[in-house]
């Protein structure tokens, strides 16, 4: 009986130790410091094509 409180104790605390994590990302990634990051992070694969037309262009 013991046994089987602590293991429900120990899922609830799991679960808002989960949902704490989430919402902690979500914030730092929806965050107005990052979105510049982001915006050149979304960028790197374009990147490699302008880099090779440059070249082509020489």
């Amino acid at each position: 009986m013991n046994i089987e409180h602590i293991f429900d104790s120990a899922s609830s605390v799991m679960t808002v130790v989960s949902f704490i994590t989430f919402a902690g990302i979500w914030a730092w990634a929806w965050s107005a410091r990052k979105q510049q990051d982001f915006a050149q992070a979304a960028q790197l694969p374009f990147m490699d094509e302008t880099r090779e037309e440059e070249k082509q262009d020489v």
